[in-house]
């Protein structure tokens, strides 16, 4: 869980509001001067000559985007790119951000309009240096998608999440947010082997919670993730062994920017899979890889400021103050509405089952880990709701955006919520309507929410269900080997 420590911030938000740049298809294909004519060429960038100064050894640019599944698009450029991409950006078809699971068009969103480009701009303050295994010859810029006429593409998640802020910023109140990574570190499998065969054994008692000795097995991994963080300066806080076999979590420090602290998580994502492919292994953030153990979530926790820097959950009791209550209440009446969003596979199903570290209703309590919202035991100056359900193939830019909008929306609407859960949730709340247990009743709630329209864009809510309606089908249509043991000779 990352330190929650209490201070006033100095807002450093940027928008962007560069002009759109033109387009030459020459230029793409110009001649390609050498590195030290692009160095010494007096229209560089200044950020791309800082940037060359530092690190005179990078070679490659990796402009990234984010589609809508957490999936990292983008391209590999040459350094000599460095330049025109930080002025101009890229073009990429809009339906970049919005492809399926598996990096296949869905015809309404790619060809309806004849597969029409997006303009990509690079995020201002998002460049850096990146370590590989062969040192810092890399840089990486963070990618954020606009119409030719300058206008965001809603498709794009962190345009859903700038939308969400910038109703905030009307409102005169700043999100602070973090976000815990939870993945498994599993073995490469050998040529003859099956993914299967590389998961630990079932029946294993207990995963070495808090275990030491288990951070030793991957000491060399684990630093070399250290040393991968740093250099990108990004807010790594720690890690520790967690629940289940071969599970960890990743301690990522709290902001007041959610947009930079999104491209920061998402670069952390991108890292912790190639260092561990570095290592012979296989970094996964599927949510239920084993039937028996625990899944991987991704928790999230949120506090408002107000203009003066205060928290305006704190009234300086352990109860928390109205807005908290109302900003309860209004996640809690939007969670099922956003449930695709928190659980966006097929998979992400099977993660919710009582008593095995996943809230299967809509409620809350004071420091209780059974709920779906937890109050966590703090300084009052610190009150701040844990969001519990996502998990960890959730899209950090959506699960943040899908957890502010709640919050707005109970405090537009001035929620009550119902009465907090002070015992085991999955036994003191069996009543109450479960959230949607199965990918298709999550499809249907999130494709006809009015809420989700009004805080999140019908742009994207209309894009998000046709991607993830393609994926249901596929998984639909397929024959498991589960089912021909079970019925082929029945």
């Amino acid at each position: 869980m990352p330190a929650w420590g209490y201070w006033i911030p100095v807002l450093l938000r940027t928008r962007l509001t560069t002009g759109m740049g033109t387009s030459s298809s020459g230029a793409d294909f110009a001649t390609a001067v050498t590195l030290s004519t692009f160095k010494k060429s007096p229209a560089m960038h200044p950020d791309a000559a800082k940037l060359l100064a530092d690190y005179p050894t990078i070679e490659m640019v990796e402009a990234l985007i984010t589609d809508c599944n957490g999936a990292a698009r983008g391209k590999w450029l040459p350094v000599d790119k460095l330049s025109p991409l930080l002025e101009e950006g890229i073009k990429l078809p809009k339906s970049a951000v919005a492809q399926d699971v598996w990096g296949r068009d869905v015809p309404r969103i790619a060809l309806d309009n004849g597969d029409i480009d997006g303009w990509c701009h690079v995020v201002p303050g998002s460049l850096a240096p990146s370590l590989s295994a062969r040192g810092i010859d890399q840089a990486q810029v963070v990618l954020t998608m606009f119409t030719d006429q300058g206008e965001p593409v809603l498709s794009d998640p962190r345009q859903v999440l700038a939308r969400v802020v910038d109703a905030f910023t009307e409102r005169g109140y700043v999100p602070r947010v973090a976000i815990e990574l939870e993945f498994n570190l599993f073995r490469r499998p050998a040529e003859d082997q099956t993914l299967r065969d590389i998961l630990p054994d079932e029946n294993l008692t207990g995963g070495n919670l808090y275990g030491l000795g288990a951070l030793d097995e991957h000491a060399a991994l684990l630093e070399a993730l250290r040393e991968a963080f740093a250099v990108q300066q990004l807010p790594y806080e720690g890690v520790l062994k967690e629940a289940a076999p071969a599970q960890y979590e990743i301690n990522v420090a709290y902001s007041d920017d959610a947009l930079s602290y999104c491209d920061q998580v998402v670069r952390m994502q991108r890292g912790i899979s190639a260092v561990a492919a570095r290592f012979d292994a296989i970094a996964s953030f599927m949510p239920k890889p084993m039937e028996n153990q625990a899944g991987n979530g991704m928790h999230m926790h949120c506090s408002l400021l107000d203009a003066a820097g205060n928290n305006v959950f704190d009234n300086g009791t352990t109860e928390g103050s109205p807005l908290l209550r109302q900003a309860i209440g209004g996640c809690i009446e939007m969670m099922a509405d956003s449930q695709l969003i928190f659980a966006p596979s097929y998979n992400a199903y099977r993660r919710f089952q009582p008593g095995n570290h996943a809230p299967t209703q809509p409620n809350w309590g004071y420091d209780n880990r059974t709920t779906a919202l937890r109050i966590p035991a703090s300084p009052s100056a610190a009150t701040r709701i844990e969001h519990r359900v996502a998990g960890a193939d959730s899209n950090p830019y959506l699960a943040i955006a899908a957890l502010l909008a709640g919050i707005l929306m109970g405090i537009d609407r001035g929620a009550e919520p119902p009465a907090p859960i002070a015992g085991n949730a999955w036994v003191d709340d069996v009543d109450n309507t479960p959230l949607p247990g199965s990918m298709a009743d999550a499809i249907r709630r999130f494709s006809t929410s009015d809420t989700i329209r009004q805080y999140l864009s019908a742009t994207f809510q209309s894009a998000f269900a046709e991607l993830k309606q393609q994926e249901l089908l596929e998984f639909e249509r397929r024959v498991t080997d589960f089912e021909l043991e079970t019925y082929l000779s029945a």
